[in-house]
């Protein structure tokens, strides 16, 4: 039936005319007839320096509608079936009562003169903890109904944090994968901030997972000791350093032969984790923890291009830190993103047919 509706809403879509308001790139598919179901996290109590990713499931859907749907290698790229689920507004909710007592517990580790005693300190943290598990689990029961339905379930963010559950269902779908991480941080902190489940453990987390064989970590440039000791002793870990790959530039090397050896040691079946933060600062202006640096937005295009032409497998993906409060140019940047990366994804799983 639902194969049936969805030619149906093909046949009478115009990817010419005005995109629907309200539905993700203006696309009129829902649940039944979307290959890719989008999952909205709006979770951001964790943040160290500045909130704002709990606002960008909602600021993408809202600039969603203004991109241009055609992609010449993809040309059927808009009838693949992509759509965002409802933005659940009890976790926005919680996010925001969480958040307050994160700022003041926050600003208090940084010196701050505000007077909370240890008893207050361990309600804080014990609060957000359990918080961050339930989302956790939350986002993977989400993950797991769509996979059990034949879908591809992806994470927008929120911080990094919140595709933690999406990748512990995929983990239990494949038996063996690689993590490509786009970033500027390592997130390889066992906690930060007292915080288990935080913005910067999200791959110390991801690495515990059975199925996890690999995590290859791409414009990393931000890190502590620990985390650098972490990748240099951790033989699952390969991290193509910002700074590494911005001087092999300058003395001759091309991105498409560093390009070259970051897939060589992929495996065939990736999971893409991209904070946007691994761009450049022009794309993202308001996220959390910005980092000079890092890749152009046709850099990254490129690497998720050459990694379609590969033959390999993206088998899920989450794109996270996207601000909501940026004048809608972050929003801009993620949609666009996403749209990009649905299709790739949908083209490496012989959804669609490329150039």
């Amino acid at each position: 039936m639902s194969s049936f509706l969805k030619k149906k809403l093909i046949k009478r879509f115009d990817p010419n005319g005005i995109g629907q308001t309200g539905k993700l790139f203006g696309l009129p598919f829902d649940q039944d007839t979307s290959e890719i179901v989008v999952i909205p996290v709006p979770w951001d109590v964790t943040a160290s320096f500045k909130d704002g990713a709990s606002l960008g499931p909602k600021a993408v859907l809202r600039v969603s509608s203004q991109i241009d749907l055609f992609m010449e290698r993809i040309p059927d790229a808009w009838k693949l079936g992509i759509c965002m689920l409802p933005i659940d507004d009890e976790w926005i909710s919680k996010n925001n009562q969480a958040r307050k007592f994160a700022v003041e517990y926050i600003k208090f580790l940084e010196g701050e003169k505000i007077e909370l005693t240890d008893e207050y300190i361990d309600i804080i943290l014990k609060n957000i903890n359990v918080l961050s598990e339930r989302i956790n689990d939350w986002v993977y029961g989400k993950s797991t109904e769509l996979i059990e339905a034949g879908k591809i379930p992806v994470v927008l963010g929120g911080d990094h944090s919140a595709p933690y559950g999406l990748i512990k269902a995929v983990s239990q779908q494949y038996d063996n994968f690689g993590v490509l991480q786009i970033d500027a941080h390592a997130d390889l902190r066992p906690s930060y901030e007292g915080f288990r489940y935080s913005h910067a453990s999200i791959m110390y987390n991801v690495l515990k997972l059975e199925g996890v064989s690999g995590l290859v970590q791409v414009g990393i440039r931000d890190y502590c000791e620990q985390e650098h000791t972490m990748i240099k002793e951790d033989s699952r870990i390969f991290t193509f350093f910002d700074s590494a790959l911005a001087r092999e530039r300058y003395e001759g090397k091309t991105w498409g032969e560093q390009v070259d050896r970051i897939i060589a040691i992929l495996p065939d079946n990736i999971y893409v984790t991209i904070d946007v933060d691994g761009l450049e600062h022009i794309y993202s202006l308001g996220t959390g923890t910005p980092v000079p640096g890092g890749l152009s937005y046709n850099q990254l295009v490129y690497l998720l291009e050459r990694i379609m032409e590969s033959g390999k497998k993206i088998i899920s993906f989450d794109i996270c830190e996207v601000c909501g409060d940026s004048r809608d140019w972050d929003a801009i940047v993620g949609s666009r993103l996403l749209y990009n990366l649905a299709n790739i994804t949908a083209v490496t799983q012989k959804l669609l047919d490329h150039h």
